[in-house]
């Protein structure tokens, strides 16, 4: 698991405008499920703790949720998408600065696993109103898709940290914790459509990708040949994910 000093919270400084161009979005359905039960959205208030550049934080915003978007990158928060909904906090997982029993819901989209467990499910826990809903969600590279499986073995070919891009959740941390309810997983299907731009792009926001000068032309080079081998009439290739999304319960 991550930690979120420093080093972690500035890796994602020369990759925010990538990540607001190429990341992918969340299916309907991930988020149908996490609002599910909670009551009328627009009724409803919600962090969304390691917002990054506020792809989840504007999907609730979008179904009337408010939304506190707790994100300790400056980058990040300065490349965001500004959203009715949606207000920005400076903030870590472990210390949101938000009140006491101040939400609905706590959404981790894509960051769970730069925080320390135990001490972000305490403040979850301390930030939700009793009852309330914690959603950890992520949106994880299909294997079996050959241009998806390609996308990975180009990024490892030019040095990418494979660790770091296999991001990890145990779902016993949750029931450990003392404070949630065991969690239930479920996933979704996910697709995004990519130029060839897009698709280099995406890798150059990852932070386990690199960008000296040698690997950035080496990684042009296969994801151009990816491309061309992969792409549709209209120059789109498609990147397939399953959406893999953990409900709990605060006690």
């Amino acid at each position: 698991m991550g930690v979120p000093q420093m080093n972690s919270v500035n890796r994602f400084d020369d990759r925010a405008s990538d990540y607001v161009r190429c990341r992918p979005s969340y299916p309907a359905s991930a988020i149908d499920h996490i609002l599910a039960g909670l009551g009328p959205p627009d009724g409803l208030s919600a962090a969304d703790v390691g917002a990054g550049t506020g792809i989840s934080a504007r999907l609730l915003g979008d179904r009337g949720v408010r939304v506190v978007a707790v994100e300790p990158g400056v980058a990040m928060r300065g490349a965001a998408a500004p959203h009715l909904q949606v207000n920005w906090v400076a903030g870590l997982a472990e210390a949101t600065g938000l009140a006491p029993q101040a939400v609905d819901l706590v959404l981790s989209a894509q960051s769970f696993h730069w925080f320390r467990p135990a001490e972000a499910l305490t403040e979850f826990a301390r930030i939700l109103r009793p009852g309330g809903r914690l959603a950890i969600m992520w949106n994880r590279p299909s294997t079996s898709d050959a241009l998806t499986a390609g996308y990975g073995q180009a990024v490892i070919d030019v040095g990418g940290d494979v660790g770091s891009a296999r991001m990890s959740f145990d779902a016993v941390d949750v029931s450990r914790s003392g404070v949630f309810t065991p969690a239930v997983r479920t996933t979704f299907p996910n697709t995004q459509q990519l130029d060839l731009a897009g698709l280099i792009g995406r890798a150059n926001s990852a932070s386990y990708v690199p960008k000296s000068t040698a690997a950035s032309a080496r990684l042009r080079s296969l994801l151009t040949d990816l491309h061309d081998r992969y792409a549709d009439r209209d120059g789109l290739v498609t990147m397939c994910y399953e959406t893999e999304v953990f409900l709990a319960h605060r006690m």
